[in-house]
């Protein structure tokens, strides 16, 4: 067997979707200088295809920093020359070819997957750490030997082994969302924690096609405002960095950054396959006020003390796998004071948007991607991604009164689901359970039946054309319709012993006992009562509702 062995440069391993929506395996070199021809990422799953993002923005960084859209050297020193560089790449509609050949050339024997001193991603170091077979490393798997999978997507050799390609894909996603059941090895060393994707909560702006994605990720300025230091991706480092378990500074440039290595890593392979490997804990750093961090949400942990002695502390955000995207726009998307700082790619997108380097009538959508973990993150439990479109327009100045009333019919959102899981409880009551558990399904139910028609909503609304007053009405009436179908049902399906009622003790503690009769008709009539409040019936609907 060949001691140096598979290129990512030349070797077939990055999965890519063609128009045609078949999926291509490409080498790292095609992926950026065709990625125009591609629609997007397509691995195997949304959190690789993230990881794979930032590899790839790694190296458009690094390359972008230092020459110009036509590859003469001009290393990026203001504002203005970043913005300039980002919008004459943009207005190429593609990558140009020699300067990403070049670089990548100068650096090919950093790309070997199998190398005796500079495997790509991995240390020879990591030999001694904790050993993993390959079902580990898959992670539409992410299985050790003490947790087996019930029912793998995988079986037989399918499940023991890899290839190169598939193994070189799962390992930056490892990295990025390993968990922490790996022991270290030296004595005394501090916790890592999760890898790094897995801590914060992931997000990122897509286009029409990869290029048009890997751009509007590309933030030649940090938060769109200031200039990054020079970009060190790992390949470049003189020695690669081998020490378990480091606490490292705070990156300052973004290559580094996305080529974090949260892990070392060493892949085995026999026979053409990989069929395992090892980790060691790498590289971390303190999660507070991390705003090198471009593709993260963030939040204030503490914002009554922050607001107390007026200094405000900001960490990632891990997204709710049981939480919408929609609901989470006023945190993400509205400028706010105090305990609010938006994701900076969505200040870059604001920035290019303001500029106009970006149509006032296009769309951007806007994707989250995340692993679930179990008690304290020792292991992944699941996966899920959710996205979210709407005019670029929206997160300008035309756009702020919008994002005030988007973030008014979001509330009411909650206050219908509020409406909608007392109804139901209510009835539950009348029919005499004395559970008290009905309240969280119906809510999850009612948001259910809202999530598809606030996307489209979200997604129609033009800030240049629209009338506020008009476009929120007839949102509102479609929400309140929603609710009350969801409450005539709960009602229709209640059985006679809740239409005849039950009557509840009520204030026990008192000396003059009081009973109150639950009925599912009165619970409806209270509830409907409530929806027309919080929804008032306007001329301006439209005639939905």
């Amino acid at each position: 067997m060949q001691e140096i062995e598979f290129n990512l440069l030349t070797e077939p391993w990055v999965r890519v979707r063609l128009p045609d929506n078949t999926v291509q395996e490409v080498s790292l070199t095609d992926a950026l200088v065709h990625a125009q021809e591609y629609m997007d990422l397509a691995g195997e799953m949304p959190t690789q295809d993230a990881a794979m993002l930032r590899l790839l923005l790694a190296v458009l960084f690094t390359v972008f920093s230092r020459v110009n859209e036509v590859g003469e050297p001009e290393p990026l020193e203001d504002e203005e020359a970043a913005l300039e560089r980002w919008g004459a790449l943009w207005e190429l509609k593609h990558f140009p070819e020699q300067p990403i050949r070049d670089y990548l050339e100068q650096w090919k024997d950093r790309f070997w997957l199998f190398h005796p001193e500079r495997p790509f991603w991995q240390v020879p170091e990591a030999a001694i750490g904790t050993e993993y077979g390959a079902a580990k490393l898959n992670g539409e798997m992410s299985e050790s030997s003490n947790k087996i999978r019930l029912f793998p997507l995988y079986a037989g050799a399918g499940k023991t082994e890899m290839t190169y390609a598939q193994a070189v894909r799962w390992l930056l996603s490892v990295n990025g969302y390993d968990d922490t059941s790996a022991k270290p090895k030296g004595k005394g060393l501090p916790s890592v924690g999760a890898g790094w994707l897995g801590k914060i909560g992931y997000i990122q702006a897509s286009g029409e096609n990869l290029f048009e994605t890997l751009m509007l990720n590309l933030t030649l300025l940090k938060d769109g405002t200031e200039c990054w230091g020079e970009n060190k991706p790992c390949w470049e480092l003189d020695t690669p960095k081998s020490a378990e378990r480091t606490e490292i500074l705070q990156p300052d440039n973004p290559a580094q950054l996305l080529t974090l290595q949260s892990r070392r890593l060493l892949l085995h392979r026999e026979n053409g396959k990989v069929d395992g490997f090892s980790l060691l804990g790498g590289d971390f750093f303190p999660r507070e006020n991390a705003f090198a961090e471009q593709m993260t949400v963030w939040r204030d942990p503490d914002a009554k003390k922050s607001k107390k002695i007026g200094q405000v502390t900001f960490v990632p955000c891990r997204h709710d796998a049981a939480k919408q995207f929609w609901r989470e726009f006023p945190s993400v998307f509205c400028k706010g004071e105090g305990n609010v700082h938006q994701p900076g790619v969505v200040r870059w997108v604001e920035k290019v948007q303001q500029l106009r380097f970006l149509s006032p009538k296009r769309r951007i959508n806007f994707r989250i991607s995340a692993v679930q973990y179990g008690d304290k993150d020792f292991f992944v439990n699941d996966s899920f991604s959710d996205s979210l479109a709407f005019q670029a327009v929206l997160l300008d100045e035309l756009g702020y009164g919008w994002q005030n009333r988007i973030t008014e019919e979001i509330s009411r959102c909650e206050q219908a689901a509020s409406l909608v899981g007392h109804l139901a409880q209510d009835i539950a009551t009348a029919a005499g359970d004395k559970n008290g558990n009905a309240s969280a399904p119906a809510r999850s139910q009612f948001y259910f039946a809202v999530d598809q028609p606030f996307r489209q909503w979200l997604r129609s609304i033009d800030p240049e054309e629209d009338d506020m007053t008009e476009t929120t009405a007839r949102w509102q009436g479609i929400a309140r319709g929603i609710a009350e179908q969801l409450g005539q049902q709960m009602v229709l399906e209640a059985g006679s012993a809740a239409l005849v009622g039950h009557r509840v003790k009520l204030d026990a503690g008192k000396k003059t006992e009081r009973r109150e009769l639950y009925t599912a008709p009165k619970a409806y009539n209270r509830f409907r009562a409530g929806l027309y409040k919080l929804y008032p019936k306007t001329n301006d609907e439209g005639g939905t509702a």
